[in-house]
């Protein structure tokens, strides 16, 4: 008997810091070189790493999402025009004429090269943004990612958590409501299917969500410490000055006069909100199971994403937004391109999910000799 260890993994919260900082690197630049390039940097990572689970399948699905953005926004610089001027004319469509309250706006009209390009470069930002957020969708597993929440955003976790839970009782509800009308002749289709398939699924619904209350209520779920008030106080006016911290900051660090001021607040926000949040954890103490470490390979898949973020909103390079006036084709930037290439590093760093767990012999156990069938028991005397 041989007792099996889990096998390595790296920590959910390294995975989406990996994630945002190659999302954060996207924000900084509308070269179609630089985003296609991380694109195939996370789209590399997420086939390496990705774990055979049933949430780590949702990567195609904001794949699907992120063209389905970069369509939309043709659609609209087709139809509603763009703000570029332009002289190569790629099709005139006809115009509809729009009241004088409607002034800067159109339907129709010509649609120039520029204005696609420029819709094209300010799609695909947008689109790896979202494969980006793909990419820790399907690399961190949600449940643990729920686990390793601080104690005061407890209850938001138990939500979450309730939440991802029963989704996939409402699908299989609904399929097994609709397959018993197609099997008694009834439509499941429609405005009229639909409702008469909603009532019943969301019937089924509450009574489960009666039964998980009081079955949580009686384990003893929201049950909180007692805490002295100027600690809650104290509690809220952290957690609130840091997020308004973190929001100005945000907003400086993208103005062009705010740029001197946007850092310290940012960095002032997020540390009243850091604090908040531990202040507030006292008020659910928790424990937690095998709780997932911050080894050196969490750390260097986090440090890899924050590298690509760092370096990008630090490039100064012109060509990190090229222009569309004149029609000019886009460049690489050499230093760039290789700060991108830097979050390849947990293709190397992270564990494989093929990966065979290492096992650690249990201590022997003792066995009871069977006798061979040639073998008879002696006769005692």
């Amino acid at each position: 008997m041989r007792s099996h260890r889990g096998p390595a993994t790296v920590h959910p919260g390294a995975w989406w810091l990996w994630a945002l900082g190659l999302g954060t690197a996207a924000t900084r630049t509308t070269n179609p070189l630089l985003l296609a390039l991380l694109v195939a940097v996370s789209a590399y990572v997420v086939t390496t790493c990705r774990p055979d689970a049933p949430w780590a399948r949702s990567y195609s699905a904001f794949l699907k999402l992120a063209l389905a953005v970069l369509v939309v926004r043709l659609f609209f610089a087709v139809v509603l025009g763009s703000p570029i001027p332009g002289t190569h004319v790629v099709v005139t469509l006809p115009e509809v004429p729009l009241p004088h309250w409607a002034q800067g706006i159109r339907l129709g009209g010509r649609v120039t090269a520029e204005g696609l390009l420029f819709a094209l470069y300010d799609g695909l930002r947008l689109a790896a943004l979202l494969i980006c957020v793909g990419a820790a969708n399907a690399l961190a597993n949600p449940h643990r990612l729920l686990k390793s929440l601080p104690g005061a955003l407890y209850e938001t976790g138990v939500a979450v958590v309730v939440a991802l839970t029963f989704a996939p009782h409402l699908i299989a509800d609904a399929q097994r409501l609709r397959a018993a009308r197609r099997l008694r002749g009834r439509p499941d289709r429609g405005l009229r299917g639909l409702l008469q398939v909603a009532l019943p699924v969301l019937e089924g619904a509450l009574e489960r969500s009666v039964a998980l209350a009081a079955a949580m209520d009686a384990r003893g779920y929201g049950r909180g410490a007692d805490v002295p008030a100027p600690v809650r106080r104290t509690t809220a006016a952290l957690t609130l000055g840091g997020l308004l911290g973190v929001c100005a900051g945000t907003y400086g660090l993208f103005t062009a006069d705010g740029g001197r001021y946007g850092l310290p607040v940012l960095l002032g926000g997020v540390a009243a909100a850091l604090a908040g949040l531990w202040l507030g954890g006292r008020r659910t103490p928790r424990t937690r199971y095998r709780p997932d470490p911050w080894d050196a390979r969490a750390l260097s898949v986090a440090a890899s994403g924050i590298a690509v973020a760092s370096m990008l909103v630090l490039a100064g390079s012109p060509a990190l937004n090229p222009g569309v006036v004149p029609l000019t084709a886009p460049e690489l930037p050499l230093w760039p391109a290789a700060a991108v290439l830097l979050g390849l590093l947990p293709a190397f760093v992270a564990p494989s999910p093929k990966e065979p767990s290492p096992e650690v012999p249990s201590p022997a156990v003792p066995t009871r000799e069977e006798p061979s069938p040639d073998k008879q028991p002696e006769e005692s005397s």
